[in-house]
């Protein structure tokens, strides 16, 4: 169960703060670290990687500092979104290269090529690959010494749809062995099939964490949304516009349904199987409408 501490942590440069103040940890599974750009994830993650010393605060690997401390690398892999590589070298000799700096061999370069599917190009010099192959490649390299942890940065730049579909599939077997994975993306989709919890970086300060879903419930100053369909719409939005639960309701006529603004979350999940038992109502649909990664990541970035 390896977990990464950030205790308070600012990072500034020059008189920039890029992060401030933030606390957070980094447990096992998988983690998606989302923010606008230049909201410092960049710098979190390179903090979180021993590239970059806090400015305040500490950053740890089960209780050890991360700063300065060679032997957590270990436990850590890391692929960064910077493309700096040896493009003199071939896909093979980069990763081997890794291998032996962890005192490993060819072996376990080249099972690491094969996790990322990437044998068919390992005699290749990397200055041919495209970028899509260049995170493969930069993939295999952090896996070659099986780390516990995982950090990415962007990882699915570049990548085609099937080459994405693979590295999810990969990120996401690793979270249920018990590895710790987190990696940023600017693809909410990605993130939302992905993750199984977030943490939000706005402007170098830390905006939420856990489960989106239950970010948006608590998000009480925001009326949540909801597309209702039943056998009588016309009676269901008589009775509840007349709570003060509810804010607001829409005929959409496109959609066949009622679009419902609850301004009381928990009265208004009570009201509404109320309501339709004692009007003898048939509730077909109850959906939330605003409780995608999306709608929450744009409110917290609009607050």
């Amino acid at each position: 169960m390896t977990t990464i501490q950030i205790d308070h942590v600012s990072r500034w440069f020059g008189n920039v703060v890029a992060v401030n103040d933030i606390t957070m940890t980094i447990g096992p599974g998988v983690t998606g670290l989302l923010g606008p750009n230049g909201a410092g994830k960049s710098t979190l993650i390179n903090m979180m990687g021993g590239f970059l010393a806090p400015s305040g605060g500490t950053v740890t690997l089960d209780g050890r500092a991360i700063w300065r401390n060679e032997r957590i690398y270990r436990d850590i892999g890391i692929v960064p979104e910077r493309e700096a590589m040896y493009d003199f070298l071939t896909g093979r000799e980069f990763v081997v290269a890794n291998a032996e700096l962890h005192g490993l061999g060819r072996d376990a370069a080249r099972r690491a090529l094969a996790t990322v599917e990437m044998e068919y190009a390992q005699d290749r010099k990397i200055s041919t690959y495209s970028k899509g192959m260049r995170q493969r490649v930069k993939m295999a390299s952090a896996l070659v010494h099986d780390p516990s942890v995982l950090l990415l940065d962007e990882p699915f730049n570049g990548m085609d749809p099937r080459q994405r579909m693979q590295l999810m599939e990969l990120l996401r077997r690793m979270g249920d062995e018990g590895r710790t994975v987190l990696f940023s993306s600017h693809i909410l989709e990605e993130v939302e099939q992905l993750a199984s919890h977030i943490e939000v970086v706005v402007a170098g300060r830390h905006a939420a964490s856990g489960d989106f879903r239950k970010i948006r419930r608590l998000m009480t100053d925001r009326p949540h949304r909801y597309l209702i369909r039943s056998d009588d719409d016309r009676a269901l939005a008589a009775a509840l516009i007349a709570d003060p639960s509810t804010a607001g309701i829409e005929v959409d006529l496109q959609e066949g349904a009622l679009r419902v603004q609850a301004v009381d979350f928990p009265r208004f999940t009570a009201l509404l199987p109320r309501v339709a038992r004692d009007h003898g109502i048939r509730l077909l649909t109850v959906s939330p409408s605003d409780e995608s990664l999306e709608s929450v990541f744009s409110y917290l970035v609009a607050a």
